[in-house]
């Protein structure tokens, strides 16, 4: 039989972040194995989920365990358990490449805090390269492995030095072993084959895990007495104890979640959570609740204190696991919890569900939506209630997500709406609530004003914004993408309407009609010369200090809103904007000057592309013409220069 093996490069940034992760000198290089316990955890896991509807692919092999094989004299440490295995393209797949969607920004990371040991952990948790952490204690590595179900086994090796080999070979049952050749023990260094020290991390690191981590452990029993030598008066005669190898479990296994709140160190619960959320981050916050009554079940969630790297990647999993009287059902249960609270990490034991049931089943599962409900209603209050300083950490990470849920969770808009916050044209760059805002109003202020837009210091000082300023009227400033949305779907807080800043009549400023009369030929001038880019030309109540800007009407897409979507590679509606022109800055009495006295000058027409031009890029976007711009722009700063 012909054995199928192939060796294999690492891309280029993979081997920049290998050999960062085999140089680096990092104190703590303990923590690759709590890396490969869990790993080990989460295949286990997964076999016992696949188990639920294929009950056959245990075989015989019902005893789950992760088993710890060190070799002092040859000096290589396995770790192995009896989980779901992989195939070969499994393993090309998870095991040949590495943090896919996060390489760049993980070397990025990781060069930053080359100097600061006690990163390592909270980069490996964030970005997901768990596997490879073990290059840090190993000259070598090599996995084997044999997928549940499947004849054949998978052999991957590499040495961390760019390429890898992998190939087909034989395993006696299913699961995964990595093997680790570690490197020369250096002066100070732990010893990752010595009994002790691994029994030490295991305490530390992996309590928690739900399956036995075992290790064969060299212990004294005493000799039976049958097969002891006696002396004439019955005495023992010689060694009266022997040496055994006895295999040990090394964690207590204990679901800490079914004991009582107080129960619980926050020790216990800092290693719970990393255990079960890969992050070497302490949590912001908890919440452990069990509910009693028709139902029972118990919770117990982690608010994260950072953000992990893929939040907004669509393969981004849900941080629930679920169970049922402490047995495995599965891992990220999107049923459990709304798309916009997925980074909350955690387990639900609910003891009436069905140990067979599917995903499918559980959309339709009443019991499921009431602890849906509940969980959502218990976080919210928890987040509402935090203080001031966590809240603010902890919107800095997810304040983005929590957005999405005005977007898209009708029934609780009203409570989300409790959590978002925004910066203003007056808080001085701190975050306000909504509350916060209306409470700051004027008692004739009617509306919530708000501008969008992606750059912060370009929106505060949008010319949109000078006649709110003028009136001291506060602004809310959403430079979020997802702020277009949260405003499509908020239109109202507390009575008051959310009214943008850049579309429709702000009702601000009345305008001197007299006036305006004097510019309507001008205007319908400028209309007609720009009437394939724009929509209408009027007199502003918007500005007060600059000369153009771009307004929609109420229901008009933002310029914002449009810029969103042609970064994404979307058509947009073709759209005209209205142009606004401050009939009271000195430059609009000039050019209707130049325009009574001769319409016809070449020149008029250069000045409306101007003020188009002009209103474009006070709104951040982009001229048609920047070539046209500059010259024009040159040719007025000749003329109105004098020595």
């Amino acid at each position: 039989m012909v054995v199928k093996k192939e060796t294999h490069q690492f891309k280029t940034e993979v081997q920049q972040m290998l050999k960062l992760i085999i140089n680096s000198m990092y104190s703590n290089k303990e923590i690759f194995l709590r890396e490969l316990i869990s790993n080990s955890s989460d295949a286990i896991d997964k076999l016992s989920f696949e188990a639920q509807t294929s009950p056959d692919i245990i075989g015989d092999d019902t005893e789950f365990k992760i088993k710890i094989i060190p070799d002092g004299i040859k000096q290589t440490l396995e770790v192995s358990d009896n989980g779901i295995g992989m195939t070969y393209d499994e393993v090309m797949e998870n095991i040949g490449t590495i943090a896919k969607s996060g390489t760049g920004a993980f070397l990025e990371a990781l060069e930053a805090a080359q100097n600061n040991d006690t990163l390592a952990p909270e980069l490996i948790g964030r970005f997901g390269i768990g596997f490879y952490s073990a290059f840090m204690a190993a000259d070598k590595i090599i996995l084997i492995t044999r997928r549940a179900g499947s004849e054949t086994a998978t052999k991957w090796e590499s040495h961390g030095d760019g390429s890898y080999t992998i190939e087909e070979t034989s395993k006696e049952s299913r699961g995964t072993s990595i093997i680790l050749e570690l490197k020369k023990q250096e002066k100070g260094e732990k010893d990752f084959t010595d009994e002790w020290t691994i029994k030490s991390i295991v305490k530390q690191h992996s309590d928690f895990v739900h399956y036995p981590i075992v290790m064969d452990v060299e212990k004294d029993e005493p000799i039976p007495k049958e097969e002891q030598v006696l002396d004439k008066e019955g005495k023992p005669v010689g060694e009266t104890t022997k040496k055994v190898i006895r295999e040990e479990t090394l964690n207590s296994m204990q679901a800490i979640w079914t004991k009582a709140k107080d129960e619980v160190s926050d020790k216990e619960h800092e290693e719970f959570y990393q255990h079960i959320s890969h992050d070497w981050n302490p949590p912001l916050t908890r919440l452990h609740m069990k509910f009693e009554g028709a139902t029972e079940y118990t919770a117990l969630l982690y608010i994260p204190s950072k953000a992990p790297f893929d939040m907004f990647h669509t393969e981004s999993g849900h941080g629930i696991h679920l169970y049922s009287r402490r047995v495995f059902i599965m891992d990220n249960c999107k049923e459990l919890i709304p798309e916009y609270l997925r980074f909350v990490k955690g387990v639900v034991d609910a003891p009436d569900l069905d140990l067979n049931v599917s995903r499918e089943i559980l959309q339709q599962n009443n019991l499921i939506r009431n602890i849906r409900r509940n969980l959502v209603k218990k976080i919210f209050e928890l987040l509402k209630n935090m203080e001031k300083d966590d809240y603010e950490k902890f919107y800095e990470e997810f304040g983005q997500l929590i957005k999405v849920g005005i977007h898209t969770d009708i029934e609780n808009r009203n409570k989300i709406s409790e959590l978002i916050r925004y910066k203003t044209t007056k808080s001085e760059g701190k975050l306000i609530s909504l509350k916060e805002y209306v409470e700051n109003m004027d008692k004739e202020q009617e509306n919530i004003y708000y501008i969008t837009g992606d750059n912060l210091s370009a929106i505060m000082n949008s010319p949109h914004l000078e006649q709110l300023k003028a009136k001291d009227i506060e602004v809310l400033l959403m430079s979020d993408p997802i702020d277009e949305w949260v405003v499509q779907s908020l239109t109202e807080y507390d009575g008051k309407q959310l009214k943008s800043a850049e579309k429709g009549d702000l009702d601000l400023e009345k305008i001197d009609e007299k006036k305006q009369d004097e510019y309507t030929d001008l205007f319908n001038f400028i209309k007609i010369e720009l009437q394939d880019k724009i929509k209408e030309v009027k007199a502003s109540t918007r500005l007060k200090d600059s000369v153009a800007c771009l307004s929609g009407d109420t229901y008009d897409m933002s310029a914002y809103m449009e810029k969103i979507i042609k970064s994404s590679g979307q058509k947009t509606p073709d759209v005209k904007r209205v142009l606004e022109l401050n009939i009271d800055h000195p430059v609009m009495s000039q050019v209707k000057a130049l325009f009574e006295k001769d319409p016809s000058v070449p020149v008029m027409k250069e000045y409306c592309n101007l003020f188009l031009d002009i209103a474009l890029i006070s709104e951040g976007g982009k001229v048609e013409n920047p070539a046209r711009f500059s010259k024009t722009i040159g040719e007025l700063m000749s003329k109105a220069i004098t020595v």
